[in-house]
């Protein structure tokens, strides 16, 4: 009896087969490969911010675990803007990347008519280092000593004090402040903190808004002065420093710090760079340096970053609301 011959593979299934052999091996590559090449960690913020800070911290981590190094790149302008159009615009393969916050893949949605990227859509998002607050700086020996001094000089005299801002969160810290304690400020917008800094310590503006590592700085050398952090409760740094919402119930505004590619960069290497600011956050040096900076630690995945910028998106929707805030 003649044997059955088994009928032969056509094209189309010997390559879906080919496919579906090769996709693993691509992909444990990938992961296993990368990087093969110093990366570049593009800060869409001036230098000695938070977020160049945390950038370079992470840089050093990242080049101690991998042998390779991480170039950091600052591109300030636009509230982060032209940081993210050049990451966008990015190969998608890890090795150029940016520092996020929930101001540029959050509130930017809302503070902007035509946005040239979308947050989401336009982005891998890695992973998060963490959130904090911000704090309210009065220049040493000016006439302003803690936050009731505040009210009631802008009360008695409206319009004559100047608040300084220079970035999507401080903007939104100060025109909030306006808005719910009903305090009539001026507010003066800068390109970077080193511009707010200089024109505080001038006289020419009497308060500026700052992250904690600019802060620190600037008290310990005696030239600022805390008078009201912008996070719900006191913090550990400054505890005799009230919080905003002491006097105003309900005023809080954090911002968080993470990374993001480019879209459709390899899966792989999105969760490689993931595991890695894990790592960074459990290492104690880094840890450390990480606390210092006033971080709430959030060891998120990547998939979980996504869903907290999703939601913070919509709650600076509300806050810029309230703030009477026109889109640009």
């Amino acid at each position: 009896m003649p044997m059955t011959k088994s009928p032969r593979p056509t094209r189309r299934r010997l390559l879906q087969t080919i496919a579906a052999t090769a996709v693993l091996p691509l992909k444990l590559h990938a992961q296993e490969s990368f990087p093969a090449r110093p990366i570049t960690i593009v800060v869409p913020w001036g230098p000695g911010g938070s977020g160049d800070i945390t950038a370079r911290t992470f840089g050093k981590y990242f080049e101690k675990r991998t042998g390779h190094a991480a170039v950091i790149e600052n591109k300030p302008g636009a509230n982060g803007i032209l940081g993210s159009q050049h990451v966008k615009a990015a190969n998608a393969d890890g090795y150029t990347v940016m520092m996020t916050s929930n101001m540029t893949h959050g509130a930017n949605t809302s503070l902007y008519k035509k946005l040239p990227y979308d947050p989401l859509r336009d982005f891998q998002h890695i992973g998060m280092f963490g959130v904090f607050g911000l704090i309210l700086l009065v220049p040493a020996g000016g006439s302003i000593k803690s936050f009731a001094d505040l009210i009631a000089q802008a009360k008695a005299k409206p319009d004559e004090l100047a608040l300084g801002h220079f970035n999507a969160s401080t903007q939104i810290s100060a025109l909030l402040l306006k808005s719910m304690g009903g305090l009539p400020i001026k507010d003066v917008s800068y390109k970077t903190i080193g511009n707010a800094f200089t024109d505080v310590l001038g006289g020419h503006i009497q308060l500026v808004f700052a992250d904690y590592p600019a802060a620190s700085a600037q008290i310990a050398a005696g030239k600022l002065v805390p008078i009201a952090v912008t996070a719900a409760q006191r913090t550990n740094d400054y505890p005799n420093v009230p919080s905003i919402s002491e006097s105003i119930p309900g005023y809080e505004v954090i911002t968080s710090l993470g990374l993001a590619a480019p879209a459709n960069t390899p899966k792989a290497v999105i969760d490689r760079v993931n595991a890695l600011i894990i790592e960074a956050q459990a290492d104690a040096e880094v840890r450390a340096q990480f606390l210092k900076l006033g971080y709430t630690l959030r060891p998120y995945t990547a998939d979980a970053t996504r869903s907290f910028l999703s939601d913070e998106s919509e709650k600076w929707a509300r806050y810029i609301k309230s703030a009477k805030i026109e889109p640009q």
